[in-house]
């Protein structure tokens, strides 16, 4: 793209890029590709990731349902337990166990009492 002139007092000269700027046009261009290309890489990447995280938290999530089928499941039995036991004897059962084991049996109390506050407290 270079253009022949004259300039008032008579000479010609050609106006337009030099082999230099050429040069540095090139190159700029060149990182512009490399960039680009880096960051397709780098989201293509990234989606790789994204998948792997995606499928690691969906094996998780099926452990964790197994984990609390199982406790639900052991929990009920307990109920079920509970609810053909006589209160005298879980009373007596309870009593036998906080005079074994006074710490836990504090730890124990005290626990269900603060369940049971905040439960009849409610939120407000």
């Amino acid at each position: 793209m270079s253009q022949n002139r004259t300039d008032f007092t008579g000479t010609s000269q050609t106006s337009g890029t030099t082999a230099s700027e050429t040069d540095q046009m090139t190159t700029a261009a060149r990182k512009v590709g490399a960039t680009a290309g880096a960051a397709a890489g780098t989201a293509t990447g990234l989606a790789q990731t994204a998948q792997e995280y995606g499928e690691k938290i969906s094996g998780v999530a099926t452990q964790a349902k197994d984990f609390v089928s199982d406790k639900v499941s052991v929990v009920g039995e307990k109920i079920k337990d509970l609810q053909n036991a006589d209160l005298g004897e879980i009373a007596e059962n309870a009593k036998d166990y906080a005079r074994k084991n006074p710490g836990q049996a504090i730890l124990i109390s005290a626990a269900a009492g603060l369940l049971l506050g905040l439960i009849i407290r409610g939120r407000r």
